[in-house]
């Protein structure tokens, strides 16, 4: 007997990516996403493809694919493991005390999913902002008052819109619909990227392996390749979609 296989629930992702667009899956509390984002930034900027290339920001939220938060022996030695290789990206073991550290990653994330409606490039910037504040600042991005600080330092956010979609509790759908999405279509890791053309990247140019458990082993890059980033925007910029294949 045969079985037929039940119908996704969600749209894979390389169906909601845009021309001219890259669809990013990541966390803010996520290394290896940091120097991703920090490479697509800079790289876009000198290859002079700001007004052509746009980031759409998708959420893998670590703390519900492994049911519980992020330990900070664990983010600790990623800055020793990861920092390396892109240590202009903005990185410091954390610094404030420890009870400040965050216990979620999800206000962070909704925040950025709301920053959409006023744009993605406005989501870039608040983006941007959130992980330099958690790794380069010490900053707790779990808390309210810390994302809406951020917010507010972040040209061209709206910080009160953002208070109010964390209010109301609005992009947390977003949030965890990103989250079953990611489960339901195996996106790999954060961060993930798709393209228009129908590729999807997981951590490009970047291996790794880790040295015991997470939270009290650390990682060791293997592999690192920032060159990949000029191929995956430049193919991003060409505009051509997998549907016209």
């Amino acid at each position: 007997m045969t079985t037929t296989p039940a119908a996704p629930t969600t749209p894979h992702p390389r169906e909601r990516v845009a021309p001219h667009t890259i669809t990013v899956f990541s966390d803010i509390w996520c290394s290896f996403a940091h120097v991703a984002l920090y490479r697509l930034h800079t790289t876009r900027a000198r290859l002079g493809l700001e007004s052509r290339v746009r980031f759409d920001h998708r959420a893998f939220p670590l703390e519900l694919f492994n049911n519980g938060p992020s330990p900070r022996p664990g983010t600790d030695s990623e800055v020793g493991g990861v920092a390396h290789i892109e240590p202009d990206a903005g990185w410091q073991l954390w610094r404030a005390p420890d009870w400040k550290f965050p216990s979620s990653s999800l206000p962070a994330l909704e925040a950025v999913q709301l920053a959409k409606r006023q744009g993605l490039e406005v989501s870039e910037r608040l983006d941007l902002a959130l992980r330099r504040a958690f790794w380069a600042e010490s900053r707790s991005i779990g808390a309210r008052s810390v994302v809406l600080d951020v917010a507010r330092e972040t040209p061209g956010v709206d910080a009160s819109a953002i208070a109010e979609g964390l209010d109301d509790g609005r992009a947390r759908r977003v949030v965890t619909e990103d989250f079953a999405c990611a489960r339901e279509h195996q996106v790999q890791c954060s961060p993930h990227l798709y393209l228009p053309d129908g590729s999807d990247h997981a951590n490009p140019g970047v291996t790794a392996r880790w040295h015991g458990k997470y939270g009290t082993g650390f990682p060791e890059v293997t592999g690192n390749d920032p060159t990949v980033y000029e191929e995956l925007l430049r193919r991003a910029a060409a505009g051509v979609s997998h549907r016209e294949k």
